[in-house]
């Protein structure tokens, strides 16, 4: 089709359509089904879908136009909108054969997010999509934009927790109007003739260019560093999601004897963290590299470690200890399966003597990238 991967186009072609305020398509001579008259209003959609291989008919002679659309249907709907990718798997739901027909629609649709199950682990394809369903599909479609708010519908209560965003997004934005009586109608149903015309509506329509503004200017290279020792990854894997939220650059503090999976045993009493705890005059770790180039230029520096008997790992230790860090900003983070971060941040700081400390933050072994962006973006640098 043509134009068939402007996906844009969709959210205006449901506002065009879920309002029912509809305007007839130029008539066409023959729709080609015997419960299409040529002066419907949706005829000229379902010739147009049915030429182009959209949708068929639910028999040779007949479309259907008042039966229901169902979920798998709408997943395939989209992931041909978007060009049919190639997906690769299996489904990610236990009734969706790898045989049927959406399935490579429904996988596609469900890792990207588009679309989600039930708790039992099911997408029940062939249930009719509902108005709420179809608002939270687009809405994620869209990249869940936040909604300006409003006044509620009438039926507000009736809406399902996970649609209510979607469900003000579309009313705020117009893609799908309400219902008589200022109500949403949340589980009413979409027929295959609006889906038709939705469809015929999305191929054909030209969407406005938007105005793009400006990007802002990149921060200077070099403003941020972000220094860390990792001993089992989870703090490297933190501090590369610093770096790249900040566009900072990256300073492993890698010890000249580096530790071993038995070195950090904790649960062995003769393994090097348990000795060097235990020993406190034993903890100078000597590094590879105590300052990276260009120290003088770096006006913010994160430093990060894992926490150890609820402290500071202290191989970091020495970096704090061997630089100046008179004018910086300085934050510290750490990583943790169950300790805080605790007193480690204002411990660094006494034993830096310089730099303008910011209270620190512990990530768990299993924060995801996103959570780290908030927090760096929280503190507005």
């Amino acid at each position: 089709m043509r134009n068939i991967r402007r996906m844009g186009a969709v959210l205006m072609a449901l506002a065009l359509v879920l309002s029912m305020n509809l305007t007839a398509f130029a008539a066409v001579e023959d729709t080609g089904f015997a419960d299409v008259d040529a002066d419907d209003w949706y005829a000229e959609a379902v010739e147009y879908v049915r030429d182009h291989g959209i949708m068929n008919g639910t028999t040779a002679t007949t479309f259907n136009p008042d039966g229901t659309t169902s979920r798998g249907q709408i997943a395939a709907i989209l992931y041909r909108a978007s060009g049919s990718p190639e997906v690769s798997g299996g489904t990610a739901f236990t009734d969706v054969a790898d045989t049927a027909y959406y399935a490579d629609a429904v996988r596609w649709a469900s890792a990207h997010g588009v679309v989600t199950g039930y708790g039992d682990g099911t997408f029940r394809p062939n249930n009719p999509i509902t108005r709420q369903q179809l608002a939270a599909i687009l809405w994620r479609y869209a990249g869940s934009p936040a909604p300006e708010g409003g006044a509620d519908y009438a039926d507000e209560d009736t809406i399902s927790a996970y649609a209510s965003t979607a469900v003000d997004w579309a009313r705020d934005t117009g893609i799908i109007s309400g219902r008589d009586g200022n109500r949403f109608d949340p589980n009413g149903r979409a027929a295959r003739a609006q889906a038709a015309v939705i469809l015929h509506r999305y191929d054909t329509w030209e969407p406005p260019i938007p105005e793009i503004p400006d990007p802002e200017p990149a921060p200077e290279e070099g403003s941020v560093l972000v220094a860390y020792f990792s001993a089992t990854g989870n703090t490297e894997r933190v501090a590369n999601a610093i770096a790249a939220a900040t566009g900072g650059d990256l300073f492993e503090l890698t010890p000249v004897e580096p530790y071993t999976d038995a070195d950090l045993n904790w649960t062995d009493e003769d393994s090097r963290v348990v000795y060097e705890y235990e020993n406190p005059d034993e903890r100078d770790t000597e590094l590879v590299a105590y300052t990276p180039d260009n120290w003088a230029d770096y006006d913010v520096v994160f430093v990060g470690y894992p926490i150890w008997w609820y402290d500071a790992a202290w191989p970091v230790e020495g970096f704090v200890t061997e630089n100046d860090f008179t004018g910086k900003t300085v934050i510290p983070f750490c990583t943790s399966s169950s300790s805080g971060i605790g007193e480690s941040g204002e411990r660094l700081a006494g034993l830096a003597g310089t730099g303008d400390w910011l209270e620190g933050e512990r990530f768990r072994s299993s924060a995801s990238d996103d959570d780290v962006q908030a927090w760096a973006d929280s503190l507005d640098l």
